[in-house]
């Protein structure tokens, strides 16, 4: 399988001819979606769900179709019909020849105050890879792969680092970075590579790796 880190939460996996994008949102680059023959949306979120970039792929593809959760399908379903599915945690499909397993079900706490939100995060393929969306959700199985939310407004370098170890991962890849400048990259690289307990790294938007 290869794995092409886009810019943000967003990654593309091509696996027999076929490509699966999950979260393509307003912090990935517009294109990120063209070409899918699946989509997984996490939550509703802009920098997670972009209606435009969802658009224009279904638009491009007419075979292609998106599996989300509830409060993301009921605002581009009615112009898709038939071609978004909504899920919830427990479920399992297959998007364009990828097994899928759902799990989780709210968005990490950004602050008391703040209602949370749903959050699903989608296990690929039995568990060769793991994106969590916003949550450190850990699946029920091995995890090969896993999707790292390294920086945001809900959580700090000691989650993270936690959460690596609880996954026990055999290679964690950064995600969820669009707001981690390069300062503070080496830091967190270090840290995470230092403490995390498993094999650390980081793909620069369009790098692709094979897992």
């Amino acid at each position: 399988m290869k794995l092409t880190k886009k810019s943000h939460a967003c990654v593309r996996l091509e696996k027999d001819g076929r490509t699966l994008v999950l979260d393509p949102g307003g912090f990935s680059e517009p294109d990120a979606a063209l070409g899918a023959d699946a989509i997984l949306v996490t939550h509703e979120h802009a920098d997670h769900y972009d209606e435009g970039r969802l658009r224009a792929a279904l638009e491009a593809n007419p075979a292609a179709e998106i599996w989300t959760l509830k409060s993301v399908a009921e605002q581009i379903t009615a112009a898709f019909p038939g071609r978004v599915h909504t899920v919830g945690h427990g479920d399992a499909f297959t998007a364009a020849g990828f097994d899928v397993q759902v799990h989780g079900e709210l968005h990490a706490v950004i602050h008391p105050d703040s209602p949370r939100i749903t959050n699903v995060g989608y296990l690929i393929d039995g568990g060769r890879v793991f994106h969590p969306g916003d949550a450190l959700t850990v699946p029920d199985r091995p995890v090969e792969t896993l999707l790292l939310p390294v920086m945001a407004p809900w959580n700090k370098i000691s989650e993270v680092i936690d959460y690596v170890r609880e996954v026990r991962p055999q290679r964690a890849y950064d995600v969820h970075d669009a707001l981690l400048t390069d300062l503070a990259r080496p830091i967190y690289d270090h840290q995470i590579g230092a403490l995390g307990g498993t094999d650390h790294q980081r793909l620069t938007p369009g790098a692709s790796a094979e897992v």
